[in-house]
């Protein structure tokens, strides 16, 4: 079970992600810290699917994991190619102008997020997941 959680910059991904982490003990990748560690900051199209593909790789070596990135394109979103789907739907724009340019949201997801409550949410996909 491959779970995305994405959006925007600062709309939570990863304190929601630590979250989920925290109660079911998946994995955590995180994509800043994957960047950081392939030193690759490249943002243009071709650097964000590099990054999708570096991810889903890092995320099939798991049985289940969670995954947070910005994931801005449908075909990003596709090339990754996650079970479960989780948008932070809970900011309109972030301060990467570049980022928002690009950004659409997904066509179709398991949940939308619209507040920013790690706990609250971690706690319900949780429970719908996992039928507690």
């Amino acid at each position: 079970m491959k779970i995305l959680i994405c959006g925007l910059p600062g709309s939570g991904k990863t304190t929601l992600a630590e979250e989920l982490h925290r109660i079911t003990r998946f994995p955590h990748i995180n994509a800043d810290y994957i960047r950081s560690m392939c030193n690759d900051w490249d943002f243009s199209m071709e650097g964000r699917i590099r990054q999708s593909k570096r991810l889903r790789r890092l995320a099939n070596g798991f049985a289940r994991s969670i995954t947070d990135f910005v994931a801005p394109t449908e075909e990003i979103r596709k090339i990754f190619d996650a079970d479960i789907v989780i948008w932070m739907d809970t900011v309109k724009e972030s301060k990467y102008k570049d980022t928002n340019k690009i950004f659409e949201p997904p066509y179709w997801c398991h949940y939308q997020i619209c507040s920013k409550d790690a706990k609250k949410w971690a706690k319900f996909i949780y429970g719908s997941l996992f039928n507690e």
